[in-house]
């Protein structure tokens, strides 16, 4: 059967309630602002949380607004700026699927359209409100008679686009949900890049902390092979709250604990130290998943780079113990784990990596001895691969390589490079 993918706007498919953000904007220099956003934020939040019909909230946030045509313009330029990143570079998945997805939203077409339309979604399959206007330009209300503006009002729209096939929801809100409890859709995943409301996510099927998770948990297209947020990322001791932003920001789950527990040791894939912690040889060696360590000083005496290197974890250190750059060493690992750039490691070859477009970036470690990229090149060779660029460093221990391939090919490739004798650590970039 035919799969629909019904997926909500404000909070959703970009991070912000658009309603919130035109308040901000006709209201900028209004005395009593920060009191009517204020209100307005709390009108929205009750229509969410299904404390509030949606009607209410609707007429009470529109009639709160003081907004006019220029002023939309400012929003859906300020829109286009905040779509939320996992829908941002799942692009390519709207372009192949244009035909099943569709926007529905209590929102208005008005800021909608010019935002989705550039991620290939189809003018006919945005469903929204749409404002009312006087001559001169000013929002005078909205139209009452479409049943988006009414409480349950996506229910009653799907009730009347009768698609016929799999329909799966993803938003943040209670209008969302009830296209579950209404029986309409199959399943419905909580979308938490943004927002997490605790009413909601306890009716969900799922929970999806980004787009990608949606993807990965169906088997669908993807940007990247394994959601951030599934890799689990463990900041032991005093780390800056800066530098814990800076993964939390990049979607990856974040545990911060005083001490390297021992119930992490066998899940974690990425490690941020505090200067002056010291990771044990013993626990290093059972981190089987650990893809990269940063440590906020020198690690020379706190972590062995040697077993380090020989389990294929990348170790960003900075030996200035500069404070400035709490940021520095955290933005190295996700962008070691984004795009295989080891830049500035303690412990591997150093490496910049350009980001390709449409291929599979597939990262082969393993230990430096002779013919290794021959035998890594048949592989490709024999399932008839096309590569599209490849990198190689060396140190004594350890090489290091990037292959980028066509979007196209046969599992069986996987397991042949996995297979190769001298490796470490294989893995799937994009």
């Amino acid at each position: 059967m035919k799969n629909y993918y019904i997926i909500d706007f404000d909070s959703t498919f970009t991070q912000v309630e658009a309603l919130d953000e035109l308040v901000r904007i006709s209201l900028k220099n209004h005395p009593n602002r920060e009191a009517i956003y204020k209100e307005i934020e709390d009108l929205t939040n009750a229509a969410m949380e299904g404390r509030l019909s949606f009607r209410e909230s609707l007429s009470g946030r529109v009639k709160l607004l003081h907004a006019n045509q220029e002023h939309l313009k400012q929003l859906v330029s300020r829109l286009k700026k905040k779509v939320s990143a996992s829908f941002l570079r799942n692009r390519a998945f709207f372009k192949k699927h244009a035909d099943e997805v569709l926007i529905v939203s209590g929102g208005f077409k008005e800021f909608i359209t010019p935002v989705v339309l550039p991620y290939y979604i189809k003018k006919e399959n945005i469903y929204a409100n749409t404002f009312t206007f006087d001559e001169e330009g000013n929002i005078t209300g909205y139209d009452e008679a479409n049943p988006l503006s009414e409480e349950g009002g996506k229910v009653k729209l799907l009730r009347q686009l009768q698609l016929q096939g799999n329909i799966f929801g993803i938003g943040d809100g209670h209008s969302d949900f009830q296209l579950k409890e209404s029986g309409m859709i199959q399943k419905f995943y909580a979308f938490t890049e943004n927002i997490a409301r605790q009413s909601i996510l306890e009716k969900a099927d799922h929970v999806t902390p980004s787009f990608d998770e949606f993807l990965y948990v169906n088997n669908l297209p993807r940007a990247i092979s394994y959601p951030k947020n599934r890799i689990l990322c463990l900041v032991v001791g005093n780390v800056p709250e800066e530098a814990v932003q800076v993964l939390k920001k990049d979607g990856f789950s974040i545990r911060q604990k005083t001490t390297f527990e021992e119930k992490y040791i066998a899940d974690v894939g990425m490690l941020l130290l505090a200067d002056g912690e010291k990771l044990e040889d013993v626990q290093l060696e059972r981190a089987v998943k650990l893809k990269t360590i940063g440590y906020l000083g020198n690690a020379r005496h706190k972590i062995s780079l040697d077993i380090a290197t020989e389990m294929g974890i990348v170790v960003f250190d900075d030996l200035r113990q500069n404070p400035r750059n709490a940021q520095f060493i955290p933005k190295r690992m996700a962008t070691f784990i984004n795009k295989g750039d080891t830049y500035l490691s303690a412990n591997f070859p150093s490496l910049q990596l350009p980001k390709m477009e449409n291929v599979h970036r597939l990262i082969h470690i393993h230990q430096n001895v002779p013919g290794i990229m021959a035998q890594i090149n048949q592989v490709y060779a024999r399932n008839n691969i096309n590569i599209v660029s490849q990198f190689l460093m060396t140190n004594q221990q350890i090489g290091y390589a990037i292959t980028d391939v066509m979007a196209q090919y046969d599992p069986q490739v996987l397991k042949e490079l996995k297979e190769i004798e001298q490796t470490i650590k294989f893995r799937i970039l994009y």
